[in-house]
């Protein structure tokens, strides 16, 4: 075996290179976020897999000569100066690893220019030393090329995905620094083609529709403060099909913070389409001290303290996005009766006891009933059509969450055939079952909703075949109103009522949409009220 020995500076830092730069995306990103440390508010990016060549020009704060005589030299940087720092990172980069990485796995040039100075242009040699330094035009700002890039590395070539793929993870790298850095210009080209570009804006909200298509501004909430930024696709018309837009990002940077994911799938989980999953952008602003971005060499795990009090503050923060908003009533004409309001011989009679407000109610008057299925409401901005089943399930289901209560059936109802698994289904929703003969089972508790239904056998059955939550949604829909049911203008407006004060009003626990919104503008262009009264009239 041979001896232990000392490993030449070369090795080291080859070997750190390959961690660092690992592909064509972390080379854009690592230089997309110095341009945006240097303050850049354009940038523009060109890359050529079939060359492995990338381009990064910035109209950031610029180099003079002297930094570039030290840029690409092993571990520097002017982010970071002594060890204390590392504890009040506020930059994209610290490390001053990414320039050193890209001369030793490539050939690096950069120009730059500093304020009123004169720009330069600089070649580097595969240690991170210049090669060439001379004077050169340039706009204020710079431009790093990356040529060649892994030419002494046929093995991680060879590895890397097809060029389609990478070119895939580039544009993911740029969309997450889009999203972080909304106030920012990108022109990105292909070879020598225009690929896409995105036009800055003052929130991501603005970013958004840039990046997925068939999505508007309007598709999504959007909540800041100073230390939480939510982007939040509405549950009733924006979400995906794959756990594929769950971003979160601190400080700039996109990273993985598993615990903030879980409260957030957790939030929404009975709010959505079976399958479906939210559309989300979580931005934190965490004080440095509190953070080590010390811990992957693309910074994108970190050690993040207080974890319990942004769990907190996020679940309060998507309570507060998804509750009906309060709507302005100035300058806005009222619709007036349009449909005709139910007498009051209806045949179903609401609890007359709404939950006590939590939330301020809006200006949502029940004005009649549609094929006794739709609660038509009139407000301010025109009229909502509210389906009175899921309306009521969704406000029945939040009351089943806060309180799950049994009653005792006497006489005990009789199932036969349960399963195992139904048996610990009903045990974990904590209805007794016990041994009645030969294959018969006795189940002496139901749900209070439940209990003196004419359907409650069926009902229990039903229950056997799921968790808690499957227990809860399954009760509140059997309990809910049936759509074809009558119901009377004070019974409307109390269902109304209880509906807004609950957590997601949004959809029912299936994730159907409960209402549809026709605003005043929309019937108005449909009715054309915007003609001039000559051409109204034909002429």
């Amino acid at each position: 075996m041979p001896n232990i020995a000392t490993l030449p500076a070369e090795v080291v830092h080859a070997i750190a290179a390959g961690e660092v730069i690992d592909s064509l995306a972390a080379v854009v990103r690592e230089l997309a976020e110095n341009a945006l440390d240097a303050g850049a508010s354009r940038i523009a990016i060109s890359v050529d897999p079939q060359q492995w060549f990338v381009s990064v020009a910035d109209n950031g704060c610029g180099m003079n000569r002297q930094d570039l005589q030290q840029a690409a030299s092993p571990h520097s940087t002017s982010k970071i100066q002594d060890f204390n720092d590392l504890h009040q990172i506020t930059s994209l980069g610290f490390r001053g690893e990414a320039l050193h990485s890209l001369a030793q796995l490539a050939q690096l040039k950069i120009y730059s220019r500093q304020g009123d100075d004169p720009g330069w242009q600089a070649h580097y040699s595969r240690a991170g030393e210049i090669k060439t330094l001379t004077p050169t035009a340039i706009a204020p700002g710079t431009i790093v090329e990356v040529h060649h890039l892994f030419q002494h590395w046929p093995q991680r070539r060879d590895a890397l995905p097809s060029a389609p793929q990478q070119l895939r993870a580039i544009q993911q790298v740029l969309q997450n620094l889009a999203l972080c850095h909304p106030n920012v210009s990108w022109q990105i080209r292909k070879g020598n083609k225009p690929w896409f570009s995105l036009t800055p804006g003052p929130s991501p909200r603005e970013i958004l529709p840039q990046l997925l298509r068939g999505v508007t501004r309007d598709d999504v909430y959007y909540s800041r403060d100073s230390s939480l930024e939510l982007l939040l696709g509405r549950p009733d018309r924006c979400h995906r099909g794959r756990a594929d837009w769950l971003k979160f990002a601190v400080n700039g940077r996109v990273v993985t913070l598993p615990d903030l994911e879980h409260t957030l799938l957790s939030a929404l989980s009975r709010s959505l389409p079976r399958n479906r999953y939210p559309l989300s952008f979580l931005h934190l602003r965490v004080p440095p001290e509190q953070l080590d971005w010390n811990r992957h060499p693309a910074k994108r795990e970190i050690y993040l303290q207080n974890s319990d009090q942004w769990q907190t503050q996020l679940r309060e923060t998507i309570d507060r996005a998804l509750a009906l908003g309060s709507l302005n009533q100035s300058g806005h004409s009222r619709v007036r009766q349009l449909l005709r309001v139910q007498d009051d011989s209806a045949d179903y009679r609401l609890d007359p006891t709404p939950a006590e407000s939590a939330r301020p109610l809006m200006p949502l008057r029940a004005i009649g009933q549609a094929n006794r299925t739709y609660i038509v409401a009139e407000h301010p901005d025109g009229l909502w059509l509210v389906e009175q089943h899921i309306a009521h399930e969704r406000v029945i289901y939040e009351q089943l969450c806060q309180d799950w209560a049994l009653q005792e059936l006497d006489p005990p109802i009789i199932l036969s055939g349960l399963s195992p698994q139904q048996l610990e289904n009903l045990n974990q929703i904590g209805i007794t079952v016990d041994p009645f003969g030969d294959g018969l089972w006795a189940l002496r508790q139901a749900p209070v909703p439940l209990a003196q239904r004419d359907d409650c056998a069926d009902a229990l059955q039903e229950l056997s075949q799921g968790n808690l939550q499957e227990a809860q949604v399954a009760t509140a829909c059997r309990s809910a109103i049936r759509n074809g049911t009558l119901l009377t203008l004070k019974e409307m407006q109390q269902l109304l009522d209880r509906w807004q004060q609950t957590r997601n009003p949004h959809t029912c626990p299936h994730g159907r949409p409960i209402y549809l919104p026709l605003d005043e503008s929309s019937l108005g262009r449909y009715f054309r009220r915007s003609w001039v009264i000559g051409k109204s009239h034909g002429i």
